[in-house]
């Protein structure tokens, strides 16, 4: 079912679980509470009707219909519209998936759109719900919440990108081979599709920061959001030198994989030489007794009593010679 949660809170408290989108517009009116929304994968019906509920742009609703968006923050009259790019790893696959969230916040709601596994926002609603102090201060501070988790979800990814790393540095000089520049080069992907995902959060955190005094966001909020971003400037910095490692770790495997490949060359051009050597010592006697075995009345030497014994020493001697002249040139 998309609607995965809805509930309106006064004062910090959830007061309603309305069953369906019509009653939480009803109990918001009512009671003058926050409705936050929790939609995933949300129908063409269900994001027409928080549209016209919350008056939301028509260019945001259709980013959230469709997916596939960067991250971003964008700022339409009094609604902030957000996206997320959630990540977690993968231990069986040893990979990095990525999930996509769509946020609005208006002055009295909150609407999540999540395309994806990502983030749990129900843990995200507890934590809130645990503290009221906290969730009474708005949609800002949900939207501080999400980002929140979504921030320290990326540290278990962290980790797993360092192991696999760890794992190319180890296997670096002992193996050389195609499935190892494969590796390497699909976890550079997955760090550079991981880099995209987190890159602009600075700058959106950054934005909320510059703009919180204008729109009267609560002062302990801009502190909190502070540290998000102090957490996200450090991630950012990691996959940073990720990036460096992997790419000085596909050069070195690309020089390794070369040298062993010259140096396979080099082995094979000496026994190509030393074949070609012995074929040549043993193609001068060949010649020679070629050419006293033919059947001939007028040959030279025919009748001559040293005619055998002259040539067997040439055969010798000319092998002797070719060998000798090889294993100068260090054929042999």
């Amino acid at each position: 079912m998309p609607i995965i949660d809805n509930a309106v809170y006064v004062d910090g408290k959830r007061i309603a679980d309305p069953e369906s989108l019509d009653q939480t517009f009803e109990y918001m009116r009512a009671q003058g509470g926050m409705g936050w929304i929790g939609l995933v994968r949300a129908t063409d019906e269900e994001l027409d009707t928080v549209a016209a509920e919350f008056g939301l742009h028509r260019l945001a609703v259709e980013d959230a219909r469709s997916g596939h968006q960067r991250a971003k923050l964008e700022r339409y009259d009094h609604t902030l519209f957000v996206v997320l790019r959630p990540a977690w790893y993968d231990d069986r696959a040893e990979t990095v998936e990525f999930g996509e969230l769509h946020i609005f916040i208006g002055r009295d709601f909150v609407v999540t759109v999540r395309h994806g596994d990502a983030p749990d926002l129900a843990r995200v609603r507890r934590r809130m719900e645990a503290d009221p102090d906290l969730l009474r201060r708005g949609p800002e501070a949900v939207l501080y919440a999400i980002l929140d988790e979504v921030v320290d979800q990326y540290a278990p990814v962290v980790l797993g990108v360092e192991n696999d790393i760890d794992e190319i540095e180890t296997a670096l000089f002992t193996d050389t081979g195609a499935q190892l520049s494969r590796r390497i080069y699909q976890l550079s992907a997955e760090v550079l599709s991981f880099q995209r995902g987190t890159q602009p959060l600075s700058g959106m955190l950054e934005a909320l920061l510059r703009g919180g005094d204008k729109y009267g966001v609560d002062v302990e909020l801009q502190r909190l959001l502070r540290d998000v971003h102090d957490h996200v400037l450090r991630i950012a910095d990691r996959i940073a030198g990720f990036r460096a490692v992997l790419d000085n770790a596909l050069t070195v495997n690309a020089t390794m994989v070369t040298q062993r490949q010259t140096e396979t060359a080099l082995q094979q051009n000496e026994q190509v030489k030393k074949i070609s050597g012995w074929a040549a010592i043993l193609f001068g006697p060949t010649l020679i007794g070629g050419i006293y075995g033919m059947n001939f009345d007028d040959m030279p030497e025919l009748h001559w009593a040293w005619g055998y014994p002259f040539a067997l020493g040439l055969m010798a001697a000319t092998s002797v010679t070719l060998w000798a002249v090889f294993k100068w040139r260090r054929w042999m």
